[in-house]
Protein backbone atom coordinates (compact mmCIF):
# COMPACT_ATOMS: atom_id res chain seq x y z
CA UNK A 1 0.00 0.00 0.00
CA UNK A 2 1.52 3.79 -0.87
CA UNK A 3 -0.07 7.04 0.05
CA UNK A 4 -0.33 9.34 -2.38
CA UNK A 5 0.44 12.57 -0.04
CA UNK A 6 0.73 15.12 -3.23
CA UNK A 7 -2.13 16.02 -6.19
CA UNK A 8 -0.33 14.70 -9.86
CA UNK A 9 -2.39 17.52 -11.97
CA UNK A 10 -3.05 21.35 -12.54
CA UNK A 11 -6.87 21.11 -12.06
CA UNK A 12 -6.29 25.18 -12.66
CA UNK A 13 -7.00 25.63 -16.50
CA UNK A 14 -9.98 22.61 -16.03
CA UNK A 15 -13.57 23.99 -16.71
CA UNK A 16 -15.44 25.70 -13.46
CA UNK A 17 -18.39 25.22 -14.90
CA UNK A 18 -21.00 22.61 -12.55
CA UNK A 19 -23.44 21.03 -13.66
CA UNK A 20 -26.96 21.65 -11.30
CA UNK A 21 -27.91 18.44 -10.39
CA UNK A 22 -31.63 20.05 -9.58
CA UNK A 23 -32.05 21.04 -13.01
CA UNK A 24 -34.03 18.67 -15.39
CA UNK A 25 -32.57 18.07 -18.73
CA UNK A 26 -33.76 21.13 -20.95
CA UNK A 27 -37.06 19.44 -22.43
CA UNK A 28 -36.82 16.21 -21.40
CA UNK A 29 -39.84 14.11 -21.87
CA UNK A 30 -41.51 12.30 -18.51
CA UNK A 31 -40.04 9.20 -18.19
CA UNK A 32 -41.13 6.48 -15.66
CA UNK A 33 -37.57 6.95 -14.18
CA UNK A 34 -37.74 10.62 -13.56
CA UNK A 35 -37.12 10.40 -9.49
CA UNK A 36 -34.53 7.79 -10.14
CA UNK A 37 -32.68 9.82 -12.47
CA UNK A 38 -33.00 12.68 -9.85
CA UNK A 39 -31.15 11.00 -7.46
CA UNK A 40 -29.14 9.21 -9.29
CA UNK A 41 -27.67 12.61 -10.65
CA UNK A 42 -27.11 13.96 -6.80
CA UNK A 43 -25.56 11.16 -5.82
CA UNK A 44 -22.92 11.01 -8.98
CA UNK A 45 -22.02 14.86 -8.46
CA UNK A 46 -21.55 13.73 -4.42
CA UNK A 47 -19.49 11.18 -5.23
CA UNK A 48 -17.78 13.34 -7.67
CA UNK A 49 -17.01 16.19 -5.24
CA UNK A 50 -14.94 13.48 -2.74
CA UNK A 51 -12.77 12.44 -6.28
CA UNK A 52 -12.37 16.05 -7.02
CA UNK A 53 -11.00 16.97 -3.74
CA UNK A 54 -8.73 13.70 -3.76
CA UNK A 55 -7.18 14.21 -7.38
CA UNK A 56 -6.94 17.83 -6.23
CA UNK A 57 -5.04 17.80 -2.54
CA UNK A 58 -4.16 13.98 -3.01
CA UNK A 59 -3.44 12.49 0.43
CA UNK A 60 -5.21 8.95 -0.65
CA UNK A 61 -3.74 5.46 -0.05
CA UNK A 62 -3.18 3.28 -3.42
CA UNK A 63 -3.42 -0.57 -2.57
CA UNK A 64 -3.95 -3.30 -5.42
CA UNK A 65 -6.64 -5.83 -6.08
CA UNK A 66 -4.64 -7.69 -8.32
CA UNK A 67 -2.35 -6.99 -11.55
CA UNK A 68 -2.78 -3.61 -12.73
CA UNK A 69 -5.68 -3.53 -10.59
CA UNK A 70 -5.12 -0.33 -7.98
CA UNK A 71 -7.89 1.06 -5.85
CA UNK A 72 -8.05 4.27 -3.27
CA UNK A 73 -8.71 5.69 -0.42
CA UNK A 74 -11.38 7.85 -3.23
CA UNK A 75 -12.97 4.58 -4.58
CA UNK A 76 -14.26 3.85 -1.01
CA UNK A 77 -15.39 7.04 -0.42
CA UNK A 78 -17.13 7.50 -3.33
CA UNK A 79 -18.96 3.99 -3.33
CA UNK A 80 -19.94 4.61 0.75
CA UNK A 81 -21.82 7.84 -0.73
CA UNK A 82 -23.41 6.59 -3.52
CA UNK A 83 -24.85 3.97 -1.88
CA UNK A 84 -25.96 6.00 1.63
CA UNK A 85 -28.07 8.31 -1.62
CA UNK A 86 -29.31 5.40 -3.54
CA UNK A 87 -29.94 3.23 -1.20
CA UNK A 88 -31.66 5.12 1.25
CA UNK A 89 -33.75 6.88 -1.35
CA UNK A 90 -35.05 3.46 -3.33
CA UNK A 91 -34.42 0.52 -0.51
CA UNK A 92 -36.26 -1.63 -2.13
CA UNK A 93 -33.85 -1.48 -4.83
CA UNK A 94 -30.84 -4.40 -5.09
CA UNK A 95 -26.87 -3.01 -5.10
CA UNK A 96 -24.02 -4.14 -7.10
CA UNK A 97 -20.61 -2.11 -7.07
CA UNK A 98 -16.83 -2.52 -8.00
CA UNK A 99 -16.12 -1.80 -4.25
CA UNK A 100 -19.04 -3.29 -2.02
CA UNK A 101 -18.48 -7.19 -1.45
CA UNK A 102 -21.32 -8.69 -4.03
CA UNK A 103 -24.50 -9.94 -2.46
CA UNK A 104 -27.23 -12.72 -4.24
CA UNK A 105 -29.77 -10.99 -2.64
CA UNK A 106 -29.74 -8.36 -5.86
CA UNK A 107 -30.85 -11.36 -8.02
CA UNK A 108 -34.28 -11.31 -6.79
CA UNK A 109 -35.02 -7.64 -7.17
CA UNK A 110 -36.43 -6.16 -10.57
CA UNK A 111 -34.33 -3.13 -10.14
CA UNK A 112 -31.08 -2.67 -9.56
CA UNK A 113 -28.57 -0.21 -8.97
CA UNK A 114 -25.17 -1.24 -10.67
CA UNK A 115 -22.53 1.41 -9.98
CA UNK A 116 -18.38 1.82 -10.48
CA UNK A 117 -17.38 5.26 -7.97
CA UNK A 118 -14.46 5.53 -10.30
CA UNK A 119 -14.05 4.16 -13.25
CA UNK A 120 -10.44 4.95 -14.47
CA UNK A 121 -8.92 4.99 -11.41
CA UNK A 122 -5.31 4.16 -12.95
CA UNK A 123 -5.85 7.60 -14.99
CA UNK A 124 -7.04 9.06 -11.77
CA UNK A 125 -3.27 8.06 -10.12
CA UNK A 126 -1.26 9.62 -13.26
CA UNK A 127 -3.46 12.79 -13.02
CA UNK A 128 -5.20 12.18 -16.13
CA UNK A 129 -8.65 13.86 -16.11
CA UNK A 130 -10.22 10.81 -17.64
CA UNK A 131 -11.96 9.04 -14.74
CA UNK A 132 -16.00 8.87 -14.12
CA UNK A 133 -18.48 8.44 -11.37
CA UNK A 134 -20.82 5.78 -13.42
CA UNK A 135 -24.35 4.98 -12.60
CA UNK A 136 -26.85 2.80 -13.98
CA UNK A 137 -30.18 1.40 -13.11
CA UNK A 138 -31.48 -1.96 -14.46
CA UNK A 139 -34.90 -3.42 -14.79
CA UNK A 140 -35.58 -7.29 -15.15
CA UNK A 141 -31.84 -6.86 -16.34
CA UNK A 142 -32.28 -4.08 -19.19
CA UNK A 143 -30.25 -1.12 -18.13
CA UNK A 144 -32.95 1.68 -18.79
CA UNK A 145 -30.82 4.71 -17.05
CA UNK A 146 -27.17 5.45 -16.88
CA UNK A 147 -25.81 8.90 -15.13
CA UNK A 148 -21.88 9.27 -15.90
CA UNK A 149 -19.97 12.12 -14.21
CA UNK A 150 -16.36 13.87 -15.09
CA UNK A 151 -15.94 15.45 -11.85
CA UNK A 152 -13.10 17.03 -12.86
CA UNK A 153 -14.09 18.38 -16.94
CA UNK A 154 -17.49 18.72 -15.08
CA UNK A 155 -19.45 16.73 -17.65
CA UNK A 156 -22.64 15.33 -16.72
CA UNK A 157 -24.15 12.60 -19.22
CA UNK A 158 -27.56 11.10 -18.56
CA UNK A 159 -29.99 9.20 -20.01
CA UNK A 160 -33.36 7.03 -19.93
CA UNK A 161 -34.43 4.57 -22.58
CA UNK A 162 -37.43 6.18 -24.57
CA UNK A 163 -36.34 9.59 -22.86
CA UNK A 164 -33.03 11.06 -24.97
CA UNK A 165 -29.84 11.69 -23.87
CA UNK A 166 -28.10 14.62 -22.21
CA UNK A 167 -24.70 16.11 -21.45
CA UNK A 168 -25.08 19.36 -18.91
CA UNK A 169 -28.41 19.34 -19.45
CA UNK A 170 -28.34 19.27 -23.20
CA UNK A 171 -29.87 16.89 -26.00
CA UNK A 172 -27.35 14.84 -27.62
CA UNK A 173 -27.27 11.84 -30.03
CA UNK A 174 -25.28 9.56 -31.16
CA UNK A 175 -23.00 10.25 -34.81
CA UNK A 176 -24.04 10.07 -37.93
CA UNK A 177 -20.67 8.37 -39.06
CA UNK A 178 -21.25 5.97 -41.92
CA UNK A 179 -17.69 4.54 -42.88
CA UNK A 180 -15.13 2.95 -41.62
CA UNK A 181 -12.13 5.19 -42.47
CA UNK A 182 -13.77 8.23 -41.09
CA UNK A 183 -14.69 6.77 -38.23
CA UNK A 184 -13.28 7.83 -34.57
CA UNK A 185 -12.62 4.84 -32.26
CA UNK A 186 -12.03 5.16 -28.49
CA UNK A 187 -9.24 2.60 -27.43
CA UNK A 188 -8.09 1.77 -24.34
CA UNK A 189 -4.95 3.08 -23.11
CA UNK A 190 -4.01 -0.21 -21.90
CA UNK A 191 -5.03 -1.90 -24.82
CA UNK A 192 -2.93 0.30 -27.33
CA UNK A 193 -0.02 0.28 -25.07
CA UNK A 194 0.05 -3.50 -25.21
CA UNK A 195 0.14 -3.17 -29.39
CA UNK A 196 -3.62 -4.31 -29.23
CA UNK A 197 -4.74 -1.90 -31.71
CA UNK A 198 -2.22 -1.58 -34.06
CA UNK A 199 -3.96 -4.06 -36.14
CA UNK A 200 -7.08 -1.04 -36.96
CA UNK A 201 -4.75 1.65 -37.37
CA UNK A 202 -5.40 3.20 -40.77
CA UNK A 203 -8.75 1.17 -41.11
CA UNK A 204 -10.40 4.28 -38.80
CA UNK A 205 -9.25 6.63 -36.67
CA UNK A 206 -7.91 4.68 -33.21
CA UNK A 207 -7.86 7.46 -30.37
CA UNK A 208 -6.87 6.56 -26.73
CA UNK A 209 -8.83 7.64 -23.88
CA UNK A 210 -9.18 6.31 -19.91
CA UNK A 211 -12.26 4.67 -18.22
CA UNK A 212 -14.76 2.42 -20.06
CA UNK A 213 -17.82 4.11 -18.69
CA UNK A 214 -16.10 7.25 -20.00
CA UNK A 215 -15.60 6.07 -23.41
CA UNK A 216 -19.34 4.97 -23.56
CA UNK A 217 -20.78 8.05 -22.37
CA UNK A 218 -18.48 10.04 -25.23
CA UNK A 219 -19.92 7.69 -27.79
CA UNK A 220 -23.62 8.78 -26.81
CA UNK A 221 -23.10 12.61 -26.84
CA UNK A 222 -21.56 12.12 -30.41
CA UNK A 223 -18.12 13.20 -29.42
CA UNK A 224 -16.65 9.80 -30.88
CA UNK A 225 -17.98 6.85 -33.08
CA UNK A 226 -17.66 4.02 -31.71
CA UNK A 227 -15.49 1.72 -29.19
CA UNK A 228 -14.69 -1.52 -28.39
CA UNK A 229 -12.47 -4.23 -26.12
CA UNK A 230 -12.20 -8.18 -26.94
CA UNK A 231 -11.26 -7.84 -22.98
CA UNK A 232 -13.89 -9.31 -20.61
CA UNK A 233 -15.27 -6.45 -18.84
CA UNK A 234 -17.41 -6.04 -15.69
CA UNK A 235 -21.14 -4.80 -15.14
CA UNK A 236 -20.00 -2.18 -13.49
CA UNK A 237 -17.97 -0.67 -16.40
CA UNK A 238 -20.58 -0.90 -18.99
CA UNK A 239 -23.81 -0.82 -17.21
CA UNK A 240 -24.09 3.11 -17.36
CA UNK A 241 -22.97 3.58 -20.53
CA UNK A 242 -25.11 0.93 -22.39
CA UNK A 243 -27.96 2.70 -21.29
CA UNK A 244 -26.83 6.06 -22.15
CA UNK A 245 -26.11 4.78 -25.80
CA UNK A 246 -29.51 3.60 -26.24
CA UNK A 247 -31.18 6.63 -24.71
CA UNK A 248 -28.98 8.57 -27.53
CA UNK A 249 -29.83 6.37 -30.41
CA UNK A 250 -26.86 3.86 -30.67
CA UNK A 251 -26.16 -0.01 -30.06
CA UNK A 252 -24.42 -1.93 -27.96
CA UNK A 253 -23.82 -5.76 -28.08
CA UNK A 254 -21.05 -8.49 -26.77
CA UNK A 255 -18.78 -9.59 -28.84
CA UNK A 256 -21.11 -12.33 -30.53
CA UNK A 257 -23.72 -10.12 -31.34
CA UNK A 258 -26.25 -10.44 -28.48
CA UNK A 259 -27.95 -7.49 -26.21
CA UNK A 260 -25.88 -7.72 -23.31
CA UNK A 261 -27.76 -8.18 -20.06
CA UNK A 262 -27.29 -7.19 -16.69
CA UNK A 263 -27.83 -8.13 -13.07
CA UNK A 264 -26.69 -11.61 -13.44
CA UNK A 265 -24.78 -14.18 -11.09
CA UNK A 266 -21.69 -14.23 -12.99
CA UNK A 267 -20.86 -10.20 -13.49
CA UNK A 268 -18.07 -10.72 -16.58
CA UNK A 269 -19.35 -9.33 -20.01
CA UNK A 270 -16.96 -10.83 -22.87
CA UNK A 271 -15.89 -7.64 -24.17
CA UNK A 272 -18.22 -5.44 -26.67
CA UNK A 273 -19.01 -3.27 -29.34
CA UNK A 274 -20.54 -0.13 -28.71
CA UNK A 275 -21.21 2.16 -31.92
CA UNK A 276 -23.55 4.79 -32.84
CA UNK A 277 -25.27 2.08 -34.75
CA UNK A 278 -24.61 2.95 -38.30
CA UNK A 279 -20.91 1.39 -38.20
CA UNK A 280 -22.36 -1.72 -35.96
CA UNK A 281 -22.00 -4.44 -38.44
CA UNK A 282 -19.28 -3.01 -40.42
CA UNK A 283 -17.04 -3.41 -36.86
CA UNK A 284 -18.52 -6.85 -36.22
CA UNK A 285 -17.19 -7.97 -39.15
CA UNK A 286 -13.51 -6.23 -38.87
CA UNK A 287 -13.17 -8.09 -35.39
CA UNK A 288 -11.98 -11.42 -34.97
CA UNK A 289 -14.68 -13.32 -32.79
CA UNK A 290 -16.22 -16.53 -33.59
CA UNK A 291 -19.84 -17.25 -34.27
CA UNK A 292 -20.99 -13.88 -33.92
CA UNK A 293 -24.49 -13.47 -35.13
Amino acid sequence: MTTRTNPVANTAALPGHLPDPAKPPENAPPSAYDRELQVAREAAMAAGEILQRYFRDGGYQIDSKGKNNPVTTADFEADSKLKQILCDAFPAYGWLSEETVDNDDRLTCERVWIVDPLDGTKEFIKGIPEFVVAIALTDHGVPVMGVTYNPIKHELFCGVRGAGCYLDGKAVTVSHTRTLDLATILASRSETARGEWKAYEGRVIVKAIGSVAYKLALVAAGHADATFTLTPKNEWDIASGVALIAAAGGRVTDLYGEEVRFNRSNVKVAGFVASNGHLHAKLEQMLPAPDRK
